[in-house]
């Protein structure tokens, strides 16, 4: 097994894979609910809504977490341009992790339905729109909804571009290098050997 040092803590694991569950989720709500219309789309919107909220929190978490314990270095023999592919990626993904539920929280707040459904999270808990946006005029808000939702679907593509990269680089490392990088974040595997 990877040893403690030169693997994520269980923390970071633990947020990794809740993260990344929830945003893989949430992508598939997303096109569930784009093909509903009227009434049977705002359930699933508000969970939507609910499960970005939940994102964002865990990511400032998570951000926080890496500014006080750093992860482990990616080991040496790794090559210079995947490296830097790697930390080009895990930016992106801080990107998304916390800009799409901005936009997304942001671009609610520009619409006049947050009147109608203020956002609930799951339900139970409210969560205050952004005031700022909510008192725009009219035709201000609208332009500033449609910003929002030009950006919330750009970092969504973004995210398919990122998940296949994460999951291809990861791959790679394990069935094709062998090494031990991908036993970082997935503790029970073993580690490979080099030769």
């Amino acid at each position: 097994m990877a040893s403690l040092k030169d693997r994520y803590s269980a923390v970071a694991i633990a947020l990794h894979w809740t993260i990344a569950l929830l945003i893989l989720g949430n992508i598939g709500l997303a096109w569930w609910f784009n093909t509903l219309h009227g009434e049977a789309a705002i359930g699933p919107v508000q969970l939507h809504k609910s499960i970005g909220v939940t994102v964002l929190i865990l990511s400032v978490l998570r951000v926080a977490w890496r500014l006080a314990f750093p992860p482990p270095k990616l080991p040496g023999y790794v090559p210079g341009w995947e490296r830097g592919l790697a930390h080009l990626t895990h930016f992106g993904f801080y990107l998304i992790m916390l800009g799409s539920p901005l936009t997304g929280w942001a671009m609610s707040s520009a619409s006049p339905l947050i009147k109608v459904f203020p956002i609930r999270l799951f339900g139970v808990v409210p969560w205050p729109a952004m005031g700022f946006l909510t008192s725009l005029p009219h035709d201000q808000m609208k332009a500033a909804h449609h910003v929002l939702e030009t950006s919330h679907g750009l970092l969504a593509k973004l995210a398919y571009v990122l998940i296949v990269l994460h999951v291809a680089g990861a791959l790679k490392h394990q069935f094709i290098s062998r090494d031990d990088v991908v036993a970082r974040m997935i503790p029970f595997l073993r580690r490979r050997r080099l030769g």
